[in-house]
Formats: C-alpha cells, structure tokens, sequence
C-alpha cells in the first residue's frame, strides 16, 4: 500500500504544484511524510508515465500527458483506485465516492480521466468526492463503472 500511496501523492502534487526537478518531488513527499530515494522516485515517474512539459511560468514540469478526447487510463491508475476508494455509492443524482484519507484530490483526478457521460461537476474534500450529475439515472449509471473498477 505505501508504494500506491507514495504515487497517489505524487500525482496530486504535480496536479497542485509546478514540480520542476526528481530533487523538488523529494522534498514535496519528504513534507508528506514519505520517506524516499531518488532511485524510487526515478521509478515511480517511470511507472506513472509522467513527463515533463512547459508550464505557467515558463519552466519544465512534470506533468501526464493525454488527449482531451482520448485519455488512456493505465493499469497502474486502476491499481492505485482499488486500493484507496473504500465505497461508491449513489445518492439521488449524486455519486459519493469515500477513500482512504487523503487521497480524495488523487482519485477524484483520476475519475476526472475516465469522462463519465455527462459528469456536471465533482467537489472533494480528504477522504470523499461528491460527482454531481443531471439525473439519478446517469449517477446510478457512473456507480456501477466505479464499482466495476474496484473489482
């Protein structure tokens, strides 16, 4: 579990932050109380396909690359998923997601990528994602995927 959530942490700090250097993510995941090597660091960048792309401030930053129309979900992805959403659950035109603390920001990144049909808008607070969708329908339809992927 704490290489999942060593790579949960490192996706939600390069979603947050301009990351530029392997030396600047140590820092970041030593704040976070992860302890870490540059070679697991090396690995971890590996395994989670990140690359670096020019930022806002016109440096390089690590960064997931994809289309906007065709965003590739990796295994690894679907890993890290099942192992930190405890429950998915619909509530009326709602899909209320629970994971392990902290990684609400992670998971909710990652259902960010899936393009649930007609996903309105997501909030998140530590350990849960609320998926706000038009109709009780579709939010009953967005559980069931979630709940396909955690098996």
């Amino acid at each position: 579990m704490a290489r999942s959530s060593r790579q949960s942490k490192i996706l939600e700090l390069i979603s947050t932050k301009e990351i530029e250097t392997q030396d600047e993510l140590a820092r970041e995941l030593k704040n976070a109380n992860f302890e870490i090597t540059q070679a697991t660091i090396s690995r971890d960048i590996k395994e989670l396909g990140l690359t670096k792309i020019l930022g806002s401030n016109g440096k390089y930053k690590y960064a997931i690359l994809g289309s906007s129309e065709q965003q590739v979900v990796s295994n690894k992805y679907i890993s890290i998923f099942k192992e930190c959403v405890i429950s998915v659950k619909p509530a009326l035109n709602l899909a209320v997601v629970k994971t392990i603390k902290g990684m609400a920001s992670s998971i909710g990144s990652f259902i960010d990528k899936l393009n649930l049909t007609e996903l309105m808008g997501a909030t998140f607070g530590d350990d849960t994602i609320m998926l706000i969708f038009p109709t009780t329908t579709l939010a009953t339809e967005a559980v069931a995927t979630l709940s396909e992927l955690m098996n």
